[in-house]
């Protein structure tokens, strides 16, 4: 289990769609759109602090956050 400090992958999950030019300004994590109208984001996030970077350019955009959730490299 990682702690606060430590780089991680992710997971979170959006309703809704989003396009994948937005990776960038993600820091490069994937988005991919799933069968049942949400999109994933996945990715090596640095630290907690990136991590809350990324939420909050998610709620920029106000895109409806479904779950946010720890994953091992390469999960799908």
């Amino acid at each position: 289990m990682n702690t606060a400090h430590e780089p991680g992958w992710y997971e979170i999950r959006l309703q809704g769609r989003l396009d994948e030019r937005w990776a960038a300004w993600f820091d490069g994590m994937t988005i991919e759109p799933a069968p049942d109208g949400v999109t994933v984001l996945r990715g090596h996030i640095v630290d907690q602090a990136a991590l809350h970077g990324i939420l909050a350019r998610l709620r920029d955009l106000n895109a409806p956050i479904i779950s946010v959730q720890p994953a091992e490299e390469g999960d799908q």
